[in-house]
């Protein structure tokens, strides 16, 4: 799978945990930045990883900030995108199961980093389960709202 990653400073070292990790699993990555623990703004780096997913160029992407919440804001703002903040596995299961989420939200200061790897594996291994939440999904579609 090819994934999208993106965060600012905040959010920064978990990206490159999450980054190794996945690497490992054997997925390609496409790293948006941003490259240090220097202050920076989160559209700059969570915009383009959410248009990667959006244009197809991503299969699915990661966000990361301090708390995750403007990471998820700022993804979801781009069309086709469906971004969860989670915050534990259940989250990250029901995230894909009911919600078809093609990218995944994460603060770096509400979550230790072994949580954190431990959603995005749950995150990334969890189908989605089609049926009535399928028609949810095209519901928003219609309306303009993923």
């Amino acid at each position: 799978m090819k994934i999208s990653i993106g965060s600012d400073h905040a959010g920064y070292q978990y990206k490159e945990s999450i980054k190794e990790m996945l690497q490992a699993l054997g997925h390609e990555v496409s790293d948006f930045g941003t490259d240090s623990t220097d202050s920076t703004d989160y559209p700059k780096f969570c915009r383009p990883a959410a248009e990667a997913v959006a244009n197809g160029q991503c299969d699915r992407g990661i966000v990361l900030g301090g708390s995750g919440n403007g990471e998820a804001i700022c993804a979801n703002r781009v069309a086709g995108i469906r971004c969860a903040l989670c915050w534990n596995t259940e989250t990250a299961r029901l995230s894909r199961e009911h919600n078809d989420a093609n990218m995944l939200s994460l603060g770096e200061r509400m979550v230790d980093r072994e949580t954190a790897l431990e959603i995005v594996r749950v995150w990334l291994e969890t189908p989605f389960e089609g049926g009535r939440h399928a028609r949810r999904i095209a519901m928003l579609d219609q309306q303009g709202l993923s």
